[in-house]
């Protein structure tokens, strides 16, 4: 299970502040951070649209191959900042790996499968730790509720890892619950007590007159 690598040919970033950083997008690249292992971080440029490519491939513990100016250098991508409204990469950060290590990294946990019939299936965590190969992470995990009854709990400890893969996430995490479906009429039931705990406006109404009849006699 090796992490494919992608070969990316950036440039090193001379310009600092919002400024630099907003021509560098218009230029169509990525202002990007490197940094791990006791090296001095270096702040760099990287394609946009490739980069976006490797991330929809790879997800956000994709493996680059880095080439700065000649040289050669892993790197996972450790944080990505896309713009909240306009869906554009803003920023990455990237971690300096090399073969053969491990790194921490959180992965997304995907259900899949029908539950049986009259279930409702609850996700309660969608990602969990783990601990593997810098160039062996697996790009998810995933939890079968196939036919699943009322009562089936899946916790961090239940979930099927590769091999040389460790969980470092609380094993006692709830990830999936399967739960009996509402009837019709558990919900409206529901919906009675949530109007029966609603102050009525003709209450409302009545100490409204209270107080203005009130106001009155003291005016008198």
């Amino acid at each position: 299970m090796a992490t494919q690598t992608t070969k990316l040919t950036v440039a090193v970033r001379t310009g600092k502040g919002k400024g630099a950083a907003r021509r560098a997008r218009r230029e169509g690249n990525v202002p990007a951070v490197l940094y791990g292992h006791g090296t001095d971080p270096r702040h760099l440029l990287l394609p946009a649209l490739e980069l976006a490519a490797i991330l929809r491939h790879g997800g956000t513990n994709s493996v680059i191959d880095l080439q700065i100016e000649g040289d050669s250098q892993l790197a996972l991508t450790k944080q990505v900042d896309v713009h909240p409204i306009r869906n554009y990469i803003e920023h990455v950060d990237l971690l300096v790996i090399r073969r053969g290590e491990k790194v921490t990294v959180e992965v997304n946990v995907v259900v899949e499968g029908d539950a049986a019939p009259g279930t409702l299936v609850v996700q309660d965590a969608s990602y969990v730790e783990i601990e593997a190969d810098a160039l062996s992470i697996p790009e998810q995990v995933t939890v079968s509720v196939e036919g699943a009854e009322p009562g089936v709990a899946v916790h961090a400890s239940d979930l099927e890892l590769p091999e040389g893969v460790t969980l470092l996430s609380d094993p006692e995490t709830l990830i999936v619950a399967v739960n009996e479906a509402p009837t019709a009429s558990d919900l409206e039931e529901e919906a009675e007590e949530a109007g029966a705990e609603t102050p009525g406006t003709d209450e409302e109404s009545e100490g409204e007159g209270e107080s203005e009849e009130a106001a009155s006699d003291e005016s008198e």
